[in-house]
């Protein structure tokens, strides 16, 4: 028996006071109508709804249960409403977290045509150099550059790909030089982000070569932003994912340096709470992002 056809049907039977009428409303036929009403009752154990040949009328027992019922169907609508709304009107508050350069660079740019379209939806913007637990801190929706999560109720999801590059000021190599190696690296001054795995070692690939590089850092900084500044103010050489220093490297206030080797690559995933059905806030936000990698080409620029 599907259960909540029957109780709706029920219901239906005592509004209308007529088991054709109510079989006709729920576009069943009176037989299918009356095999649900008879395994409701079955499986209640008792009797709800009386019929002689003239009349159709609620037994004490079917009355209380009519009282029960049409009150649960109401909230059932009416969440069924809200989601359905949520869906075509979303809204609420959506909570995203990321680095302080990817909410600069990539997350802010993108809110006023998000949230002029979607005026309903409150964006929580968390920018933050660590990886917030996404269940423990009530976090929408993360994006992160690590490729797995320990905690399997969590879902991960690529976004996009990115170089890491090394690069300096013009002023920096004319007064330090060009590295030519990666082993002359050992005699520049490095300006390293902290939180990278391993920062100080760099492993770079070209080809068939590889080249395990130990460096000193000059600054060590734990945002990027401050060694994108301290690189542009001359002080030394980056090693940035390129995301966060294209910009300089076209306008020239940065150059690449050892641009013919690579360093592994990092992977920009999404990470959001495993659920059955995503929110649509969630969802919508997702597709915008996306949206927005796809026609700005940033994997392309970003890998090159």
């Amino acid at each position: 028996m599907d259960r909540f056809a029957a109780v709706e049907l029920f219901v239906q039977i005592a509004e209308v006071g007529s088991l054709t009428k109510a079989a006709e409303s729920l576009e069943l036929s009176v037989s299918a109508a009356s095999r649900y009403l008879f395994a409701l009752e079955e499986h209640l154990g008792a009797r709800l709804v009386q019929r002689t040949t003239r009349k159709l009328y609620l037994t004490d027992a079917g009355m209380e249960f009519y009282r029960k019922a049409k009150g649960i169907l109401a909230d059932l609508r009416e969440a069924e409403a809200a989601v359905t709304e949520a869906t075509i009107k979303p809204a609420g508050v959506l909570r995203v977290t990321a680095s302080l350069s990817f909410c600069l660079l990539q997350i802010e740019p993108l809110l006023p045509a998000f949230t002029a379209r979607y005026p309903d939806i409150t964006v929580d913007l968390i920018a933050a150099n660590r990886y917030y637990d996404i269940i423990d801190n009530n976090v929408d929706l993360a994006i992160r550059t690590r490729q797995f999560e320990a905690d399997s109720n969590i879902t991960i999801r690529r976004l996009g790909a990115t170089r890491r590059v090394l690069a300096a000021s013009p002023q920096y190599l004319e007064r330090h030089g060009f590295p030519q190696s990666p082993g002359d690296l050992a005699a520049h001054k490095m300006l390293i982000y902290s939180h990278a795995i391993d920062p100080n070692t760099l492993s770079f690939r070209r080809g068939d070569e590889t080249s395990v590089v130990q460096v000193r850092s000059l600054l060590d900084a734990n945002d990027g932003q401050i060694v994108v500044r301290a690189a542009l103010d001359g002080m030394g050489i980056l090693v940035q994912p390129k995301y966060i220093v294209h910009d300089e490297i076209t306008r020239g206030a940065l150059v690449p340096i050892l641009d013919d080797w690579d360093l592994p690559r990092l992977t920009i995933n999404f990470a959001f709470q495993t659920r059955a059905h995503l929110p649509a806030k969630v969802r919508l936000f997702m597709e915008a992002m996306v949206e927005r990698f796809e026609a700005h080409d940033y994997e392309r620029l970003w890998t090159s």
